[in-house]
C-alpha cells in the first residue's frame, strides 16, 4: 500500500517500496529490492500528482511507520532537486 503526503505546493506524493522479481521466480516475487549497502536500506520510488519526476529515495527498513511526513518530504525534496534525479 503506497504511503501519500503532500507538500507545501499542494504535490501529493505516492511512495512505495521497488520490488524484485516481479516476473522472476515465485521465491522472489514480492520481495522490497534491498539498495546496496550494509545497511539494509531500500528502495523507494515516490511519484508526484503533478508534472514533476518520480525520485528513487533509500531508506532504512520500517519507514513506512517510523519515518514521519515532514522526513519524507525532505527526503524527496533532496532527491528531487539534486542534478540527475528522476530516478537516480
Amino acid at each position: 500500500m503506497p504511503r501519500e503526503v503532500q507538500d507545501g505546493q499542494g504535490i501529493t506524493w505516492s511512495c512505495v517500496e521497488a520490488y524484485a522479481g516481479l516476473s522472476g521466480s515465485a521465491g522472489s516475487a514480492g520481495n522490497a529490492a534491498r539498495a546496496d549497502g550494509p545497511d539494509e536500506r531500500y528502495r523507494v520510488i515516490c511519484t508526484p500528482s503533478g508534472a514533476a519526476r518520480s525520485v528513487e529515495l533509500h531508506l532504512p527498513a520500517g519507514w513506512e511507520d517510523s519515518l514521519s511526513d515532514e522526513g519524507l518530504l525532505r527526503e524527496i525534496g533532496r532527491h528531487s532537486e539534486a542534478p540527475g534525479s528522476g530516478g537516480g
